[in-house]
């Protein structure tokens, strides 16, 4: 049993390298070279190490090695918000590729609000990641580019001019045109886009949604939403408020997807039988059978890698070209999505 810090006699508080080859009769640089798993040490004396840093409890110390190697082997991750189950998805394909290539995560979330991710940025900073992975940021692109300066930085799901800024996209024009088609093939012709305000992609979404409606030769209309449930809700209580008739609904995210279906099913109405509704994201909210959402899918766990490869590409490998990587939505149709009232 590994005696507590501090209780072996002469050492108070965590044991240091020092104490271990102190314990186990030996140089410091050689208990060094044993703790780095170097090969230049006889089996006896390592042996001896180990026995000495087990029994008094020793933890190689992570920032006197970043000091040294100049590398923490840790990158910074911050996600918008972890309400959202998108953003815990592309971690999970952040994670897979920083495990396996012997990194450590920093994670942190702003919460949807640009003062809190600013807080985190210089938390990050200030415990020498190695590079960042910013989702869906609200920074500035003035942020952006200073944190640039000081560690690689790669995007994700937003754009950059910085032609050191890496960045990870899903083409959200053709995201938003490809739900559209499908509302019109079944038939809808009174389509409202639900937007998703300043949040990051939600611009290209609706631009494709109004593109889509205009070579269908459709009227637009676009309620101002955000990308939460309560967001959603708010914008479908706008939109039963108009005199319009509206048969479907394309919204910025599964989140406000969610919102707005709940505010329907709250006022009266039959989802798919009087209002079609359609998400964006695929996330495992639009999975869940309750939900059943019609959405269109992102690649979230290989957005994710994508995002740590790029980074690893720079801090290993020196590359300083930026480099962009969009990737292809689909459609995945449920049961949200049906034919439009009186049209079959």
């Amino acid at each position: 049993m590994t005696a507590p810090r501090g209780s072996v006699k002469g050492i108070k508080g965590p044991a240091t390298l020092e104490d271990v080859a102190r314990e186990a009769g030996v140089s410091r640089a050689l208990a060094s070279l044993v703790m780095r798993q170097k090969p230049q040490v006889s089996e006896e004396r390592r042996a001896r190490v180990l026995a000495a840093a087990t029994k008094l409890g020793y933890r190689p110390n992570a920032i006197a090695r970043s000091l040294a190697s100049r590398r923490s082997s840790t990158v910074g991750v911050l996600l918008n918000d972890l309400h959202n189950p998108f953003f815990a998805e592309i971690y999970d394909g952040i994670e897979q590729v920083a495990r396996r290539r012997g990194y450590r995560i920093l994670l942190s979330t702003g919460g949807r609000s640009r003062a809190r991710e600013e807080a985190a940025l210089e938390a990050f900073l200030e415990s020498r990641v190695d590079g960042l992975i910013l989702v869906s940021t609200l920074l500035t692109e003035a942020k952006i580019n200073q944190a640039a300066s000081m560690a690689p930085v790669a995007l994700v799901s937003r754009t950059s001019r910085s032609p050191v800024v890496d960045s990870v996209l899903t083409d959200d024009v053709l995201g938003a045109e490809l739900a559209v088609a499908h509302l019109i093939e079944l038939g809808h012709r009174r389509i409202v886009h639900i937007d998703g305000g300043r949040n990051p992609g939600s611009r290209p979404r609706r631009k494709g949604y109004e593109r889509a409606m205009d070579a269908a030769g459709l009227k637009r209309l676009v309620i101002s939403g955000d990308f939460s449930e309560s967001g959603g809700a708010e914008a479908a209580g706008r939109l039963l408020a108009l005199a319009e008739t509206t048969t479907a609904v394309l919204t910025s995210n599964d989140m406000a997807a969610a919102g707005v279906m709940d505010r329907l099913a709250e006022a009266g109405y039959s989802i798919p039988g009087d209002i079609s509704v359609v998400g964006y994201d695929n996330t495992s909210l639009a999975q869940m059978r309750q939900v059943n959402l019609t959405t269109i899918n992102q690649p979230r766990g290989e957005m994710g890698r994508l995002a740590m490869q790029a980074v690893l590409e720079r801090i290993e490998g020196g590359r300083t070209k930026a480099v962009s990587h969009v990737t292809t939505p689909t459609l995945v149709v449920r049961g949200s999505t049906g034919p439009a009232p009186g049209s079959s």
